[in-house]
């Protein structure tokens, strides 16, 4: 049986936050040493173009995302970890899969439909304003990014799931045209990865502002759990752990006999202060050791570039030979060849 092939994407937009950590670079980094597993990580600067319009943003973030990883133990040499930009057959292979695929394809897409909704509700004449075409075609990148490498599983979340799923019928559009050249992708969905939530109680996000950011300093980190939002029950009083922000993230990086202890002190009526804490000094001695080589690697980016450029060199050896093959599937190849 063919051994699967994963691929995940992490966009160049923002610094790292607790919530990508136990989210989706914790297991990545420990599926990245798995010798039975092939897997390929990306860094999805292209992708942010349809984001973010901060040239410097978009740089730095690629520099903090990329160290980040590196820092937290991701294993380049059992796994290939590159820049997306890095990879010129990536843009080619977008507008050849653009030549096949179908307008009223991308006209479902969530991100798009969302976009024309937010427009009408608005009462804009225009329900198309401010859409660019790297925002509608972005599903078409996606794919393109999936099946260059031949992936054939593809972790995400639920809200990127539709994304696979297009890849799939991309490929099998071409497919049915050139012949069996696309492997046909699976979404990976874990229900349990855990979703924390931010400063205020809604979900960590960016967008919401509301994040602590993984590698703050270590006064910085502090003050931000301390800003975490609770109710107003006074110490000594019985708190819930259910819709606890603090309980959840300590969940998230305790294991089963810590959080056994913190349900205890939960029960017992831990004063608010303490927990934030307690919560504090559990992960800051959880990351320490991984800040200290993350400020290594940001204070010399030459370090982080050359990981890149090595992934790159990596990466191309697959994707090369494979475009050599679209490119003759489709017709586009040295004249009296076939």
């Amino acid at each position: 049986m063919p051994q699967d092939i994963f691929l995940t994407g992490i966009t160049a937009t923002g610094t790292p936050h607790i919530g990508n950590y136990v989210g989706a670079i914790r297991p990545s980094v420990a599926a990245s040493k798995d010798p039975e597993k092939k897997n390929y990580y990306f860094l999805a600067d292209f992708h942010a173009l349809a984001k973010n319009e901060d040239p410097d943003m978009i740089s730095q973030s690629t520099l903090e995302i990329a160290a980040a990883w590196l820092a937290l133990g991701m294993d380049t040499k059992n796994s290939v970890f590159y820049r997306q930009s890095d990879i010129p057959e990536i843009p080619e292979l977008t507008w050849i899969l653009t030549s096949v695929t179908a307008k009223g394809l991308m006209n479902r897409a969530h991100s798009y439909k969302a976009a024309v909704q937010a427009n009408v509700e608005g009462e804009n004449r225009d329900p198309d304003k401010g859409v660019t075409m790297a925002l509608y075609s972005y599903p078409i990148l996606m794919a393109a990014d999936i099946l260059m490498f031949k992936a054939t599983k593809v972790p995400v979340g639920r809200d990127q799931k539709q994304h696979v799923e297009m890849a799939r019928d991309i490929a099998q559009r071409f497919n049915h045209h050139f012949g069996d050249v696309f492997v046909l992708p699976d979404p990976v969905i874990d229900d349990h990865t855990a979703v924390l939530a931010g400063l205020d109680g809604r979900k960590m996000s960016k967008s919401y502002n509301n994040t602590i950011p993984l590698f703050a300093p270590e006064k910085m980190f502090r003050k931000l759990i301390m800003k975490i939002k609770t109710n107003s029950l006074e110490p000594g009083e019985a708190k819930d752990i259910e819709d606890s922000t603090l309980y959840d993230i300590y969940k998230a990086f305790a294991t089963p006999e810590e959080i056994a202890v913190i349900k205890k002190q939960y029960a017992e009526g831990i004063a608010w202060g303490a927990m934030k804490q307690q919560l504090f000094e559990y992960i800051n001695d959880h990351i320490g050791p991984a800040r200290e080589e993350y400020e290594r690697l940001m204070a010399d980016p030459a370090i982080v570039e050359a990981e890149l450029q090595e992934g790159a060199i990596r990466a191309r050896q697959v994707a090369a030979p494979h475009l050599d093959q679209i490119r003759n599937a489709i017709g586009i190849r040295k004249l009296g060849s076939r």
